[in-house]
């Protein structure tokens, strides 16, 4: 089974574990870049103003890419991780699921939260994307470990 860990960081914490993960299991990596990258006043949680509070105010919303969609033939396993925002996945991961072919893939969803579970943003992306096989993973707060697997 082919495997690729792909995911979207704008701190460097969800990167992080998307490596060690990537290590742990023997997948390929890429990471999810926005065309218009992420500052610290964007990630402002607290302030309405914010460009990500903004983002998720708006189920429609879908931040461009630096790169479209990715080739992703001939993988099996996609690792797709996230920061989790207000408990459920950046809009950014909705264009990426959006740009790319994902059927016939199985979608193991790991994130990293400071507060929020995973299950919401599991669910939710399984409500909005019925054809896809997403499953939920783990969230990985803390470094991987080969029992991850």
């Amino acid at each position: 089974m082919k495997k690729i860990v792909i995911y979207f960081s704008a701190s460097g914490i969800t990167e992080k574990r998307a490596r060690e993960l990537a290590a742990v299991t023997g997948s390929d990596i890429q990471a999810i870049v926005p065309a218009q990258r992420y500052s610290l006043a964007d990630l402002d949680w607290t302030n309405q103003k914010s460009r990500s509070y903004q983002e998720n105010l708006d189920d429609a919303v879908r931040p461009a890419l630096e790169h479209g969609n990715m080739n992703l033939a001939g993988y099996d396993r996609i690792y797709l991780g996230f920061p989790i925002w207000w408990g459920i996945a950046p809009k950014i991961i909705n264009t990426f699921v959006e740009s790319n072919d994902l059927s016939n893939k199985e979608i193991v969803v790991f994130a990293t939260s400071g507060g929020s579970g995973l299950q919401t943003a599991v669910k939710t992306l399984q409500k909005q994307y019925p054809a896809l096989d997403i499953k939920a993973g783990k969230l990985l707060n803390h470094s991987v470990k080969s029992d991850i697997i």
